[in-house]
């Protein structure tokens, strides 16, 4: 190892954690974690979802304080006691969805929280401006800092989030899956920022699923699971099978797999589906037992065809027919009542009710069940969020704590429980397993495949060309709002799919 991370080692560790433990509602999802981050390195966590690791970082932060253990920052003792103390010790967390205040400016949002004047002081707003943009100079990315943060992509409000810790002097910044929306250009930009703020003797701990991430960035490796630390290593010392065995506890062997199914009669047929500015002309079907893949770039269209097919934002014109019968959907509950189920991509948004708990938000789609009669009965939302929890393994302290307080992908098995709930025909999945870690991910591919054993039809759309090859029977291409290829499971690869999806505008090498 090369770089301020090996000079480092000689040095006083930036941060000390030791006997780190944290328990909620009783029950301890952090045992005894002995940690060191040295100064000017990029320091990856990882582990399965509830594993620890973002307990960890929320920790160091300040979002939660530790029921034992103690922080020596630079070698001296400090208690981290909440976000605002952290920030002034230069600590920055940036969570996986930024937190902004949207409807300022980009300017307003890097200053918020560092103003010493008083509150009738005036606001120096040129000043404001220049030092924005100025650290948006120092980035090297081209963010106009006047505009409100709501209309900035993901990708632009990470930056900003980067912007907020320079500007705040940070030592050390936390990155929780920054990397899960973004484009694989974003991605390199973000990382050559990290790299150079590695190089300014700044720590940067990186939470990521992404293994090739981890090993094209990282210097050091801790590994989580079930609440402790496995280990500390350089990323040279392991192979990726290293990682994936230490973070499960067992080797995962073609945990990509799809069992032989009995294909059966139409399901879902779309035609000619138009929704202008989104997709146009759009035909396919899905039977019964099968999975059909939808593959493309980011911006292809395909999250709008399965939003129009549900009812959430319905095509102006087109057909669609549910088991040969056309059908007239024009909100989500004529859906739902015609059989068909969607998992968003927008987990955080669009797909769970953060304040609620966990059993509500996996009974909210069958209200008839739990209150016939207007009236909640509680035995039945609990008996059936019960038998949910254990048929997908969710991991939880309890059921009637909020969703919120879980991990991705412990949130993403809730959201599944809710529409196999109503028996689904048709499932819709749209990226069901963005943000989630591996071992969660072998459990999703096995359960999606039962699902079409047992005779439904699934829609997977997903930008992991491996779990597309993988688990589809046929898979479909989108490029810029039209369906450009089909190809059936034999004859797919990721070179075909890549080429399908590539922009006529765009070459290969550009749009990958």
């Amino acid at each position: 190892m090369t770089g301020p991370a090996a000079l480092s080692q000689t040095q006083v560790p930036l941060i000390s954690a030791r006997g780190i433990s944290k328990q909620f509602a009783g029950v301890e999802v952090l045992r005894d974690v002995d940690l060191d981050l040295r100064v000017g390195e990029i320091h990856a966590l990882l582990g399965e979802n509830g594993a620890g690791k973002s307990t960890f970082a929320k920790i160091l932060a300040g979002v939660h304080r530790p029921t034992t253990g103690t922080i020596a920052l630079n070698g001296e003792q400090v208690e981290v006691a909440n976000p605002v103390v952290a920030q002034r010790l230069g600590i920055t967390l940036i969570h996986q969805e930024p937190i902004s205040f949207p409807d300022l400016s980009v300017a307003e949002n890097l200053v918020l929280g560092r103003s010493e004047d008083g509150w009738f002081s005036p606001v120096p707003w040129a000043k404001m401006t220049r030092d924005a943009r100025a650290l948006m100079d120092l980035l090297g990315v081209d963010i106009d800092v006047t505009q409100p943060m709501r209309g900035l992509s993901i990708a632009d409000q990470q930056m900003v989030e980067i912007a907020r810790a320079l500007a705040s002097d940070s030592r050390l910044i936390i990155m929780d899956e920054p990397t899960a929306p973004l484009t694989p250009r974003e991605v390199e930009t973000l990382f050559g920022i990290a790299r150079r703020l590695r190089s300014e003797g700044r720590t940067i701990v990186f939470i990521s699923h992404r293994l090739e991430e981890v090993r094209a960035l990282c210097d050091r490796v801790t590994i989580f699971r079930d609440g402790n630390k496995v280990g500390t290593h350089t990323i040279d010392e392991l192979t990726d099978a290293d990682i994936i065995r230490l973070m499960i506890g067992r080797p995962l062997k073609e945990y990509l797999h799809k069992p032989r199914t009995e294909i059966g009669a139409v399901a879902l047929e779309v035609e000619n589906l138009t929704l202008p500015g989104r997709f146009e002309a759009i035909s396919f079907s899905v039977r019964r037992g099968e999975i059909v893949g939808l593959g493309g770039l980011v911006g292809a269209g395909r999250t709008d065809v399965a939003r129009a097919i549900f009812g959430v934002a319905p095509a102006l014109s087109g057909t669609i027919r549910i088991n040969g019968k056309q059908a007239t959907i024009r909100e989500p509950d004529d859906a739902i009542a015609l059989g068909l189920a969607f998992v968003p991509e927008d987990r955080a948004q669009a797909g769970i009710f953060r304040s609620l708990s966990v059993e509500q938000n996996i009974t909210a789609a069958v209200p008839a069940r739990i209150a016939p009669r207007g009236f909640i009965r509680r035995s039945v939302e609990k008996a059936l969020s019960s038998e949910a929890i254990r048929s997908l393994r969710v991991r939880l302290a309890s059921a009637r704590q909020p969703i919120g307080e879980l991990s991705g992908g412990n949130q993403q098995k809730a959201i599944l429980a809710r529409w196999l709930l109503t028996d689904p025909t048709v499932l819709i999945l749209d990226e069901p397993t963005r943000g989630i870690d591996i071992g969660v991910k072998a459990e999703f591919y096995d359960r999606i495949g039962e699902l079409a054993a047992s005779g439904r039809a699934i829609l997977l759309i997903s930008s992991e060309l491996p779990e597309l090859l993988a688990l589809s029977d046929r898979i479909l291409v989108m490029s810029e709002g039209r369906l450009t290829a089909e190809f059936p499971r034999a004859e797919a690869s990721q070179e075909k799919i890549m080429k399908a999806a590539v922009p006529r505008s765009a070459t290969l090498g550009e749009a990958a």
